[in-house]
């Protein structure tokens, strides 16, 4: 699918993640914001709002279930293996603000990523990122190129 003018759009309220290409919305999908609400603190865990530009990808072509871990690839992830950790997988686009109130995101490894917690889609979960299911997150990296636009909203 070509896309002339894609931009992202998270709701919070809404815990979707929409995929648009000018006006029209190509696609939404189930997403996760963090479970300790809005926020532009540096160490917070919160989801930031506003204006952010999609600054890198990793991750491309990597298994399904790879784990990354500082945006590097060191393992695999099986499906209902039971951990505690709050693992980023599948791929990932590094968020970059567009705005002085969110100017901190990217040293604040906001992420759109993969989780194995994805039976927590569609509710808020996360510790700041925007997770998707591993499906829909190889999905919408193939869609989106650097420095799509993205908008984070309540």
């Amino acid at each position: 699918m070509q896309l002339s003018h894609p931009r992202l759009e998270v709701s919070v309220a809404t815990q979707t993640l929409s995929l648009w290409d000018g006006t029209r919305q190509v696609k939404i999908w189930p997403c996760s914001t963090s479970k300790f609400g809005i926020g532009f603190e540096e160490g917070s865990n919160r989801t930031p709002l506003g204006a952010f530009r999609v600054a890198e990808k990793h991750g491309a072509d990597s298994p399904l279930h790879t784990v990354f871990k500082s945006r590097k690839a060191v393992g695999e992830w099986t499906p209902g293996e039971m951990t505690d950790a709050d693992l980023i997988l599948a791929r990932i686009l590094w968020l970059e603000g567009a705005e002085m109130r969110n100017a901190n995101t990217k040293d604040r490894y906001v992420y759109i990523h993969g989780t194995n917690q994805e039976e927590l889609i569609g509710q808020r979960g996360s510790h700041g990122c925007v997770r998707m299911r591993n499906l829909d997150v190889v999905e919408l990296y193939d869609l989106v190129a650097l420095g799509t636009p993205v908008y984070i909203g309540e």
